[in-house]
């Protein structure tokens, strides 16, 4: 399970079925990037605002990919933890969808994030995620091998949207479920008014912003690393070659949304899923409920 911000991390020689192919040298029987799951949840989010952004002092605060972001609303804003979506991350989707489809199969993590090993741990969402590795760990791992991930074969599976490769980078959630937005709800009377912050400061600066009531915006996206997932501490890359690699490889992507993603229809079907909408109905696998 390969977090959005891999891209350019291993080398600009290491493409994704390349990498694909690297892992599998080490043992593992695949590679799934989390981006595939991110566009699933982008379509949750796109729902979600839908649903709830009904008049123009609504508001929905996201990301739900970052759980530094999570974990500061819960612990010193707890008075707006209503306004998060009920989705579980990225990461725990793709676990969870792992796990449904082949339940012996054992679940690692790789990305940028320290945090994300904590958040596996967390009691409602535990078991989804066995373990979690950082670029740098899987880095390590590639040298005591002496495997070289440019040299491998590429094993090319293209299965997600530009909506959930963007995640990696600081903006990428917002641009991503505006997309899908207009095109689930191109009519919607009220828009989508994004702002963005990045890095705890700016994060405790917006979310001040919201209890003074000096803010316009009706979705507020938090990342907890200055530039989203790509400045992550246990990235390789520098930031701004993070989100040069990711802003690429969105703009790549045989599909521009989810819901022109025909890998996400199929993977919804299979998960039980009857109509895109039905995501937001109920208790499902991709709902976790904050507190």
């Amino acid at each position: 399970m390969i977090a959005p911000a891999f891209m350019g991390q291993f080398s600009q020689a290491v493409t994704p079925g390349k990498l694909r192919d690297a892992f599998k040298r080490t043992g593992f029987s695949g590679m799934i990037e989390v981006a595939l799951f991110a566009d699933i949840l982008t379509l949750k989010e796109a729902f979600e605002f839908d649903r709830h952004i009904l008049t123009e002092k609504d508001f929905l605060l996201t990301s739900c990919c970052c759980p530094l972001w999570i974990a500061l609303i819960r612990k010193l804003y707890s008075q707006l933890v209503p306004h998060i979506p009920p989705s579980v991350s990225p990461m725990v989707a793709c676990g969870r969808g792992i796990k449904t489809l082949c339940p012996s199969a054992v679940t690692v993590f790789i990305g940028p994030c320290m945090a994300k090993k904590a958040e596996a741990r967390e009691a409602d969402i535990a078991g989804a995620v066995d373990h979690v590795l950082t670029f740098e760990e899987a880095q390590a791992l590639f040298d005591a091998m002496h495997i070289k991930p440019e040299r491998c074969d590429d094993d090319l599976r293209d299965h997600s949207s530009a909506a959930g490769r963007i995640y990696a980078r600081v903006g990428g959630v917002s641009r991503a479920v505006q997309a899908t937005l207009n095109r689930v709800r191109p009519d919607r009377r009220i828009p989508l008014r994004a702002v963005q912050a990045d890095g705890m400061r700016e994060c405790k600066a917006v979310l001040n912003d919201v209890l003074s009531g000096t803010i316009t915006a009706n979705f507020l996206e938090g990342m907890g690393c200055p530039g989203g997932c790509v400045g992550g501490p246990r990235r390789i890359l520098s930031v701004e070659d993070g989100t040069r690699y990711a802003d690429d490889y969105g703009a790549r992507a045989v599909s521009g949304t989810p819901i022109d993603n025909p890998y996400v229809i199929e993977l919804l079907q299979r998960f039980g899923f009857d109509t895109v909408e039905s995501l937001i109905d109920g208790e499902n696998m991709f709902t976790r409920r904050f507190s």
